[in-house]
């Protein structure tokens, strides 16, 4: 399986209640922005250092050029108002097959609640099914117990117990 992304600027579309939401393809002027919601909770606030954008530049660049990965943004009217990365990864259990790794969800405070998480993760997931992944995992922080009912709620299952080595 060969994980290729399409050129439309628009990947998806929906009402959202005060507008139209569309995920796109993130750009690199959209860093300043996604780091702002990645920075956004408690968190965040002490991993993430805006002062500094060429680590972030740097990593956003081997992302994009990577085709087995994508960037995205969630717009409102405009706005850069959710963001999240979705990767697919080859692996030999389960015999052979793809699996998508979900990453870096963030919603802005004043979305929360109105489905945008739901709409992005929905759209992950199928994006997933379509190119042949058996899996989607991700991961979240033990402390953040409202994501997980939220991945709860969308079908995910805790399964596994992840284990992290800071380097």
């Amino acid at each position: 399986m060969t994980a290729e992304f399409g050129t439309a600027p628009t990947l998806m579309t929906a009402d959202v209640g005060p507008g139209t939401f569309s995920l796109r393809r993130a750009t690199k002027a959209d860093l300043p922005r996604i780091l702002a919601l990645l920075a956004d909770d408690q968190l965040g606030a002490t991993r993430e250092n805006a002062d500094d954008l060429v680590p972030y530049q740097q990593a956003f660049d081997a992302i994009d050029a990577d085709p087995a990965h994508l960037l995205v943004v969630g717009e409102l009217a405009g706005d850069v108002v959710a963001t999240f990365q979705l990767s697919y990864l080859p692996g030999l259990s389960r015999k052979g097959s793809w699996r998508a790794q979900i990453e870096a969800v963030r919603v802005s405070d004043v979305l929360r609640g109105r489905g945008v998480g739901a709409l992005m993760i929905e759209w992950a997931v199928e994006q997933a099914r379509e190119r042949g992944c058996s899996l989607v995992q991700l991961t979240t922080d033990k402390s953040r117990t409202a994501a997980h009912r939220f991945y709860e709620r969308l079908g995910f299952v805790a399964s596994h117990e992840g284990m992290k080595l800071t380097l």
